[in-house]
């Protein structure tokens, strides 16, 4: 069994090494320059993804809240 999982992971090295070398080919063809601003301009765009990801996380827990609120304040006035 262990012998199977080591090929496996095997393979998934090989692969994710592949994948890397193909990463550093694509940048190594243009030059410097631009391979630097298309490099910036990629994490700007995903850091800008990961802003609005982290605002709708945010979002959702603060509407959660108030469900928790509403429901406990819907609870009281029928208990009255």
């Amino acid at each position: 069994m262990e012998q199977a999982q080591d090929q496996v992971k095997r393979c998934a090295e090989a692969v994710c090494d592949g994948l890397k070398q193909l990463g550093d080919i694509s940048y190594a063809v243009l030059p410097t320059d631009i391979a630097h601003a298309l490099g910036d301009l990629k994490k700007a765009f995903l850091g800008n993804i990961r802003s609005a990801i982290d605002w709708e996380i945010e979002w959702i827990g603060e509407r959660v809240a108030g469900g928790d609120k509403l429901r406990q304040e819907w609870k009281e006035k029928c208990e009255r």
